[in-house]
């Protein structure tokens, strides 16, 4: 398992996790596209924002392998934000490639690509 070195492990002041510490004895947590209601607590939308801008600040729009990314918080963006590189993609696998799909990601998040974040 890749770890992403520099990548935030959480999101600061919080225990939103970002990355895992060692892959998983019993298996890889697959990963599987969330639901995000609207009815979400503001928390966990900015957690996203923050996963997602984390993200774009280490990977930009290139593809980035998955690793030691928390795979619960990479779910709540997969299939839309974050997708997969290869038709063949295995949601078990820590060496899965994954890009940032930029066009959904701004117009799902624009205060990261606006400048909106510091």
């Amino acid at each position: 398992m890749l770890k992403h070195r520099g990548f935030p492990g959480r999101m600061p002041g919080t225990d939103y996790q970002f990355t895992i510490r060692r892959a998983n004895p019993k298996g890889v947590t697959p990963l599987t596209r969330r639901e995000r209601f609207a009815d979400r607590k503001p928390a966990d939308r900015r957690a996203d924002a923050a996963f997602l801008e984390a993200l774009w600040q280490h990977f930009g729009d290139a593809p980035f392998e998955r690793g030691n990314l928390d795979a619960g918080r990479l779910s709540w963006l997969f299939g839309r934000e974050v997708v997969a590189v290869d038709e063949d993609f295995d949601p078990a696998d820590y060496d899965a490639l994954l890009r940032i799909d930029v066009d959904v990601a701004q117009a799902s998040f624009p205060e990261i690509f606006d400048g909106g974040w510091a």
